[in-house]
Formats: C-alpha cells, sequence, structure tokens
C-alpha cells in the first residue's frame, strides 16, 4: 500500500512543470533544514537551562576551567568531523544526524556559562531579537532574486577576520577591540544567514530524491549552517546589549 502512495507521488511529480517540481522540492528539504535546525536548538537550549539550574552540574562545568575548557575542545571538534564527514559521506545519514545533535547537546552546555552572566531577561529579550533577524534575513535569501555569492566572499572574510582578532584578544584583553569585534559580528553573521538560505536554495535538489540518504546529509549540512549563524549572531547581540547580572 505504501509503495502505490509513494508510486502515484512520484507519478505526480513527474507531471508538474519543471519549476513547480524544484520550487516544489526545495520547499521539501527546507522544511527538513529548519526543523533539524529547530531541534538543535531546542537540544542547546535545553540542556544550557538544565545546567544553569542544577547546582551540582553548575559547580562541575562552570566551576571548573579545566571541565569548561575540554567541553570547548569536544565541542570543535565535533563540529570539525561533521564538517569533513558531509563532504567525505564516510558515515551514514542517520550517524550524521546523532553527531549533529551531540554537538547541539555539548554546545548547551558550554552556553550555560550566559546565564551566570547576563540577566535573564536579556537572554529572552535577544534570543527572539535574534530569532527575529534570523526569519527575516532567511526569507530575503529564499526570495532574493539578487546574488549574494559576492556578499558572501566578503562575509567569509570578515568571518576569518573575527576568528583572528579574537584570537589574539585573548591576550590583549582589549575592551574596545572586543567591542568592534562584536558589531562587526551581527554584521557578518546577519549577512551569512541570507548567502547560506541562497546558497542552500541552490542546491541541485532536482537530481536528489526526496527521502534518500543524499538529502538527509544536506539538510543536516543546512541545519548546521543555519544553526551556527543563529547562535553566533545572538551571542554577539548579547555580548553588545545584554545586561549583566
Amino acid at each position: 500500500m505504501q509503495e502505490g502512495v509513494e508510486i502515484k507521488k512520484r507519478d505526480f511529480m513527474t507531471l508538474l512543470p519543471k519549476n513547480d517540481k524544484i520550487a516544489h522540492e526545495q520547499r521539501v528539504f527546507f522544511m527538513k533544514v529548519y526543523l533539524w535546525m529547530g531541534l538543535g536548538l531546542v537540544v542547546s537550549g535545553i540542556t544550557a537551562v538544565w545546567v544553569a539550574f542544577t547546582p551540582s552540574m553548575a559547580h562541575a562545568i562552570l566551576g571548573n576551567k579545566a571541565t569548561f575548557h575540554l567541553l570547548l575542545v569536544v565541542e570543535l571538534l565535533l563540529v570539525l568531523i561533521l564538517a569533513s564527514t558531509i563532504t567525505t559521506k564516510t558515515i551514514s545519514a542517520h550517524a550524521l544526524e546523532f553527531l549533529f545533535l551531540a554537538y547541539c547537546f555539548t554546545t548547551g552546555l558550554t552556553l550555560s556559562v550566559i546565564f551566570s552572566v547576563f540577566a535573564m531577561s536579556s537572554i529572552i529579550s535577544l534570543f527572539f531579537v535574534t530569532a527575529g533577524v534570523f526569519v527575516s534575513m532567511s526569507l530575503y535569501g529564499y526570495f532574493t532574486d539578487h546574488d549574494l555569492t559576492s556578499a558572501g566572499h566578503v562575509l567569509l572574510f570578515g568571518l576569518l577576520g573575527i576568528v583572528l582578532t579574537s584570537v589574539v584578544n585573548l591576550f590583549l584583553r582589549n575592551n574596545a577591540i572586543d567591542w568592534i569585534v562584536s558589531v562587526v559580528g551581527v554584521l557578518v553573521f546577519t549577512g551569512l544567514i541570507s548567502y547560506d538560505t541562497q546558497k542552500l536554495k541552490a542546491l541541485d535538489v532536482e537530481d536528489t530524491e526526496e527521502g534518500s540518504e543524499q538529502e538527509a546529509r544536506e539538510a543536516i549540512d543546512g541545519a548546521l549552517e543555519l544553526y551556527l549563524d543563529f547562535v553566533n549572531l545572538f551571542l554577539q547581540l548579547l555580548r553588545i546589549f545584554g545586561r549583566k547580572r
């Protein structure tokens, strides 16, 4: 019975004009990307709140610099493994999904530090501000006819500059530089939301079978990119506008 439904669905898709077929596949693909990204944010958010309001966990992670730094290293390794395995296809799509959620969980552990630094009202309000900016910029990237490739290259160079400057400022500890990096970070990650959305839309989804292993891998890839844009934009806004406790 299910096979018959799938056959009818494929037959229906072949009757659609090419442009309508592509548009349909793009909508289905983006729904999966946003679902995985949303799930990742939920996992990170629940984990961060759990750590922050569980005294034993907060003490174990936030009260121990060695543990916190180890988690940062694990977080970095996980995202590097994710990025490499997505392109090399060395593991299955289900394993990628598990790695993505593991990365989001680890990020939640380290994100819990914001509850000890910033007021809850700032965290909540700036999260919703970030969500509003994300939706607006992602919609722009999806619907605009303007090619964002050139702007994307500039944004990626800006991202590299942010990383290098942040590393140098770990030793300088200059508040002015930190503030400038945060402002530039807001601009860069806001732009990257649109750029990454358009880049995902340009994927050749027409040749990717719906529900296939390849589509699942591409959905995790897209979810990871947009998740990183969202979290980093949120953190930069928090550093600029967040009210300290």
